[in-house]
């Protein structure tokens, strides 16, 4: 995958489908990279598909110093440009949905869609103190603690339930790849949120939107997908049904469906007679 130098760092991406197509943009969750689509490319081939890895993600330069998100932004905005994109379709799921919204307020130009998926317009008490908790288990650089310190709040109680023996292995797989330098990162980006409120200045975006939400969601619960549906005029909201945190995994399908759909249908006039 290539690299582009963007503000000082080393961003990883990598493009997908069709070379002409509208660019459509990924921004990952926290814990994400890249790789995490792999499953998806597919269904996305008729765009020009980007996924990146933020700084402190994936085979992205690694920061040494405390940031905020609107960081992201700025380097987001330079590598659009680098890029050459124009506007852009962008998506963002959790952490990377947070920081589309911000592009979206101060880049709103550069944006012909806004596409979001089980993330909040704030950082509310009790992501705050999941935050501690998160990165007290992250402080530990043990793959077994982190794990289920985070990922009953990722997945479903369903999911949970239905697929104990792969969830079993991922746990493993956390403590056997998860390096210091990966927990170190993922502390840094966790930090990066704790003053997020940008829910009074939300109903400044008025370009296409799309919200995805998990009716058992428990780290950003619908009623946080809702308030973000409430303020942007004319958004669009798309509940999943039995779906948690990970909707993207835990409903693949449904998720892909519904992205395609409003992306092939948003400036579409349906007239039933």
């Amino acid at each position: 995958m290539p690299k582009i130098n963007v503000m000082g760092y080393e961003i990883n991406y990598e493009v997908c489908g069709k070379k002409d197509g509208e660019p459509l943009l990924f921004l990952n969750g926290i814990m994400m990279s890249t790789l995490s689509w792999a499953p998806f490319k597919e269904a996305f081939e008729d765009y020009q598909a980007i996924f990146i890895d933020f700084f402190d993600q994936g085979a992205s330069t690694k920061e040494t110093k405390p940031y905020t998100q609107e960081l992201h932004v700025e380097v987001l905005k330079e590598l659009i440009d680098k890029l050459n994109l124009g506007k852009v379709h962008l998506f963002g799921i959790s952490f990377g949905g947070e920081v589309a919204m911000q592009f979206a307020l101060k880049y709103q130009d550069r944006v012909q869609t806004l596409l979001l998926a089980n993330t909040v317009s704030e950082t509310n008490a009790l992501m705050q103190d999941l935050e501690e908790a998160w990165d007290y288990a992250a402080s530990t650089n043990n793959g077994l603690v982190f794990f289920n310190a985070t990922m009953p709040f990722i997945y479903s109680s369903k999911f949970y339930r239905e697929n104990s023996e792969w969830l079993k292995g991922r746990a493993e797989l956390f403590n056997q790849t998860l390096t210091p330098e990966w927990y170190e990162g993922f502390r840094r980006a966790i930090r990066s949120a704790h003053s997020l409120n940008i829910t009074n200045e939300i109903h400044k975006i008025e370009v296409p939107t799309l919200i995805m939400g998990g009716d058992l969601d428990i780290l950003t619960p619908l009623e946080n997908q809702v308030a973000i549906h409430e303020r942007i005029k004319n958004s669009k909201m798309v509940i999943m049904k039995d779906a948690g945190h990970s909707s993207m995994y835990e409903k693949p399908i449904e998720f892909a469906s519904i992205l395609v759909g409003f992306l092939k249908t948003y400036k579409k006039s349906i007239v039933i007679k």
